[in-house]
């Protein structure tokens, strides 16, 4: 059996990624352009554009893309795709803009130029409507929210040209892996179905449980790592990176999974935003996504199975990866192992529960975490990170036990 396709018509990966004399000669030319500031979302979305994990996308989306995608969930030309991918400036800058311009794209922080965007359209949109559709709120509180009714007035679309990763290959090396990479290694391991294991915490053992269920029904997992921003509170990556290889070297068959980063930034949406990780996980090559509790949310803007929903309210041939759904897994005392809500019959009061104030009083004291919680290998790290005060221990671990 073949990998999954790349998502879209052509059924091929479409990286934006300049190389060689074509780099050089577009990056000088863009020295000498005018220039849009990206936030981070927007320069992890370039990247992403950059290295085809978001094939079949030629750049940020036009009005009638942003406004299908809002509401159907396809492009206008009927490319399935759940969250829009735009770039937005200021009424300044955009006023001083031509159609058909070619405009220089620079990241926030360092002002170092990504690529480049040929302007086709400008237009405004109804950033509450968007958040309406994408995140199923409009409150001010959802992080997701807060990025779209902070960004420019204007949205510009056009195709674009990606010139750097932004120092992600450089800063996580052999675990920044790219679609056509990590398709590589599959074909070489003779893997056909592989399941995606989305992380942006460190693995507690209800994650471990997750990826050696996939384990029994696929051929390998990819434990897929996010490298882009976070909200404040949760763990930073370096941090999880070494809690994630720890794991895998001591408690996984080898050869059975394989541990990968991807630089997007979180939209915390929910269930759009499962449905957007199962696009790009197509595209790196998998057939199957883990889909637990709670899968890309945030508080309590979700019920903590609306992710796994989703998938059967999307049409028929929309996607060729699957869902891989799993109940709430925990330790159960008297079963003696880790379960799920399918395959254990005892209450709660024999199912392991980790608030964040047990975490903090415990840590604080010097005391034990539970053990089977996580790996002592994985405790060890965060101690280490989260030496510092109580109040940054109660918050990044709360979000920890919360998976």
């Amino acid at each position: 059996m073949a990998l999954a396709n790349p998502h879209g018509k052509e059924k091929s990966l479409r990286p934006l990624l300049l190389h060689g004399e074509e780099l050089r000669e577009e990056a000088a030319r863009a020295s000498t352009l005018p220039s849009i500031r990206m936030t981070s979302r927007e320069t992890s979305d370039l990247i992403m554009l950059g290295i085809g994990a978001f094939t079949p996308l030629a750049g940020f989306m036009g009005r009638s893309d942003w406004d299908s995608v809002c509401r159907e969930c396809t492009t206008s030309d009927g490319v399935f795709w759940p969250i829009p991918i735009t770039l937005s400036a200021t009424v300044e800058n955009a006023e001083s803009l031509k159609e058909g311009q070619t405009v220089a794209l620079r990241d926030a922080e360092d002002e170092q130029i990504l690529g480049t965007i040929t302007v086709e359209e400008k237009y405004t949109i109804d950033k509450l409507h968007e958040c309406t559709e994408v995140f199923g709120t409009t409150d001010a509180e959802h992080p997701g929210v807060a990025k779209v009714m902070a960004q420019g007035d204007v949205n510009l679309a056009g195709p674009v040209r990606v010139f750097s990763e932004a120092g992600f290959p450089q800063q996580y090396g052999d675990i920044y892996l790219r679609p056509a990479e990590t398709r590589r290694t599959f074909m070489e391991k003779g893997w056909s179905t592989v399941a995606a294991l989305q992380l942006r915490n460190p693995m507690h053992r209800s994650h471990e449980y997750l990826a050696k269920v996939a384990i029994e029904v696929c051929d390998g997992v990819l434990i897929h790592q996010l490298l882009g921003k976070l909200k404040p509170g949760d763990i930073p990556a370096d941090v999880r990176v070494r809690a994630v290889h720890e794991l895998v070297e001591r408690y996984f068959v080898k050869g059975t999974c394989i541990q990968a980063g991807y630089p997007m930034e979180m939209r915390y949406a929910g269930p759009r935003e499962a449905l957007l990780h199962a696009v790009f996980r197509q595209n790196y090559g998998c057939s199957h996504l883990i889909i637990g509790r709670d899968h890309a949310g945030v508080g309590d803007y979700y019920g903590p199975f609306d992710s796994q929903a989703v998938f059967d309210e999307i049409p028929d041939g929309a996607l060729e990866i699957k869902p891989l759904k799993v109940d709430w897994t925990f330790y159960c005392h008297r079963c003696d192992g880790m379960a799920s809500g399918r395959t254990c019959p005892h209450g709660a009061e024999d199912r392991l529960i980790v608030s964040g104030t047990m975490l903090r009083k415990t840590l604080s004291e010097g005391g034990e975490i539970p053990e089977h919680f996580s790996r002592p290998e994985v405790l060890a790290i965060l101690r280490d990170h989260y030496a510092t005060t109580d109040d940054q221990v109660e918050v990044a671990l709360h979000r920890y036990a919360r998976g």
